[in-house]
């Protein structure tokens, strides 16, 4: 989100108004393609040129209906993360061995027995074979998993099949961190392939 911040006012993609209780701008700014953005950076851009001279602002030509809703159900997000895949683009090295570590601090799923969430750390650390996977195809089909109702063992295991279908790494590893319950702590490590040295 960009947001830029004058003296007294603050624009943003979402929401524009003066901070000034006597003059309430009430925009809402929704850039739907480049050629909106382009107009509203430039609509911006003269307002901070002018120093914020006194009078009415110009309008601004990417100004929502005001009777219209601020936001969509499902959010934009739930649907990204409803339509994830695995993309992959080609090795640019297939010959030499080397390692790309990720980490996502902020996995979850739901506990099979309790229903509630359970928290992990994924650290996945792999040496490519023909592909290589996209990161945010990645973070979006993590993000897959959080209201699904599966164990820590199951969970890992699918993650690692689900990536190695996509990609065919040479080696892979995947450790699955699980925030402790009750006085208990679950690391989960899962490996297929042969590492090789780099």
């Amino acid at each position: 989100m960009l947001v830029i911040r004058g003296r007294s006012h603050t624009w943003g993609p979402d929401l524009v108004r003066e901070h000034s209780p006597s003059r309430s701008l009430g925009y809402g700014i929704c850039w739907q393609d480049r050629a909106e953005v382009a107009q509203s950076l430039s609509w911006v851009l003269q307002r901070l040129k002018s120093s914020l001279a006194p009078g009415p602002w110009p309008p601004c030509p990417a100004v929502l209906n005001p009777s219209e809703p601020l936001t969509q159900t499902p959010a934009y997000g739930q649907r990204a993360i409803a339509g994830a895949q695995l993309i992959c683009f080609d090795n640019p090295r297939p010959g030499r061995p080397y390692e790309i570590a990720i980490t996502f601090p902020e996995f979850t799923c739901l506990c099979p027995f309790s229903g509630y969430p359970d928290f992990a750390t994924l650290r996945l650390i792999y040496q490519p074979g023909p592909r290589v996977m996209e990161l945010k195809a990645l973070k979006l089909y993590v993000n897959s998993w959080r209201d699904r109702i599966i164990s820590h063992e199951e969970v890992t295991n699918r993650i690692v099949d689900d990536w190695v279908a996509a990609c065919a790494p040479t080696w892979l590893q995947l450790e699955a961190d699980f925030n402790p319950r009750g006085n208990v702590h679950t690391v989960i490590k899962v490996s297929q392939g042969k590492r090789h040295p780099c």
